[in-house]
């Protein structure tokens, strides 16, 4: 029977959940925090993971926003012109 050991370290407990939802809770502080998180080697692999996925999110949130407001900014200036 083959046993795979779960390495009980590389857990994030609640505890640490609950600080880190906190700090990104705030502004500019949890950009800082989550890039500390996604790029530190001594960060735990499952959050490290989180953070990176999270600033995936908004990136793509950013590009989007950007491209939104283009679109709206052109929209307003092409009926403003007519």
């Amino acid at each position: 029977m083959d046993h795979h050991s779960f390495d009980n370290s590389s857990t994030v407990r609640l505890g640490e959940w609950m600080l880190t939802l906190f700090l990104t809770a705030i502004p500019v502080v949890n950009i800082i925090a989550l890039l500390v998180w996604a790029f530190s080697s001594s960060t735990k692999p499952s959050k490290q993971n989180w953070a990176r996925a999270i600033l995936i999110w908004m990136l793509i949130a950013m590009v989007i926003g950007f491209g939104m407001g283009v679109l709206g900014l052109g929209g307003a200036m092409m009926m403003g012109s007519s």
